[in-house]
């Protein structure tokens, strides 16, 4: 397994927020060289399901989270230092019990 990245250099950071389910899912792009974009950001206390339409990478930076992906019956936890993915043109239920667990979202091709 690959390290969960520490910093991530040579970026352009948007500045505007994206905020979900009234601000208890926050996160900022950056732009990677080449035209890559990846999310970081931060999951307080809760349950929430996120459609994808491209296919992601999540990968836990700290905290810990239960996640289910859409058509499966099982939940699995990950916690900092771990990642899982998702397929395109699907979802995940992403629940976080208590603290905040932070993220960074790859979209992959």
């Amino acid at each position: 397994m690959s390290a969960i990245p520490t910093e991530i250099q040579n970026v352009t950071a948007v500045t505007k927020a994206n905020i979900y389910f009234d601000g208890n899912v926050v996160s900022h792009s950056i732009l990677l060289p080449g035209g890559a974009k990846k999310t970081l950001g931060l999951i307080y206390p809760g349950s929430y399901h996120f459609g994808t339409a491209q296919a992601e990478r999540m990968e836990i930076v700290a905290g810990t989270c239960d996640v289910t992906l859409d058509g499966s019956d099982t939940t699995q936890r990950y916690q900092g230092g771990e990642f899982f993915e998702v397929p395109a043109n699907s979802g995940f239920q992403i629940a976080v019990a208590d603290g905040i667990c932070e993220y960074i979202c790859s979209f992959l091709d």
